[in-house]
């Protein structure tokens, strides 16, 4: 099996053969909160998860991971922080503000915006920006707008479509394509998950140790 991701240095779909389950994850654990990714110590190679606040990113996260190590609310937008989760030597998870709809002082929400855009843009090892997407809600325009931004920026993304379980199968393979459509890509390119029931997590999971097993620089 391989997993499909857009690089920006190409113009198409890149293939990347899917690895066994690694011990990446078996001593996985919270390393950092930080408000700002100047004060962020360099890293081996990190992935980062993007959403509308009430995506489910956390919930998510913590599927991947197989703990509980992202705080899960159920008020939309309690993530404020650029927050690391340490996967093996250097490796990183991080977990993302959500953009749009969330509680908070007004002057707090202001600055989630450019806490997000300069850790996307200043991090020369983040190997992949997963965009989650609601399933059943679709694309925003918030998220349109995110996904055109990280194209203009020439990042690296994978679009991921959260929260699969609340789309009924009837419905679930024309849901699939008008998402698909939405962010320019094929249906079976994109990430079809649900957290909650298990579907395609142990694939995203796979994906993302893909990513993140790269060979250290000097002096890591």
């Amino acid at each position: 099996m391989a997993v499909v991701y857009w690089a920006p240095c190409y113009d198409t779909f890149l293939a990347v053969p899917a690895v066994s389950m690694a011990s990446l994850f078996q001593d996985v654990k919270y390393l950092l909160s930080e408000t700002s990714s100047e004060r962020l110590r360099s890293s081996v190679a990190e992935v980062t998860f993007v959403g509308r606040s009430n995506v489910g990113k956390s919930t998510l996260l913590n599927a991947i991971c197989r703990k509980d190590l992202a705080r899960v609310s159920r008020t939309p937008g309690r993530t404020r922080t650029i927050n690391v989760f340490l996967v093996g030597h250097h490796r990183w998870l991080v977990d993302l503000p959500g953009y749009g709809y969330a509680k908070g002082h007004p002057k707090e929400r202001e600055g989630w915006g450019p806490m997000i855009e300069n850790y996307l843009t200043s991090r020369p090892t983040l190997q992949m920006i997963f965009m989650l997407v609601d399933a059943k809600v679709g694309p925003t325009q918030l998220d349109l707008q995110m996904l055109q931004w990280l194209q203009v920026k020439g990042l690296p993304w994978r679009v991921v479509a959260t929260k699969a379980d609340q789309v009924k199968s009837s419905r679930t393979a024309a849901q699939r394509q008008v998402i698909a459509h939405a962010v320019g890509m094929l249906p079976e390119d994109l990430a079809w998950v649900s957290a909650k029931e298990g579907l395609g997590v142990r694939e995203l999971r796979n994906e993302v140790i893909a990513l993140l097993e790269t060979d250290p620089a000097p002096g890591f």
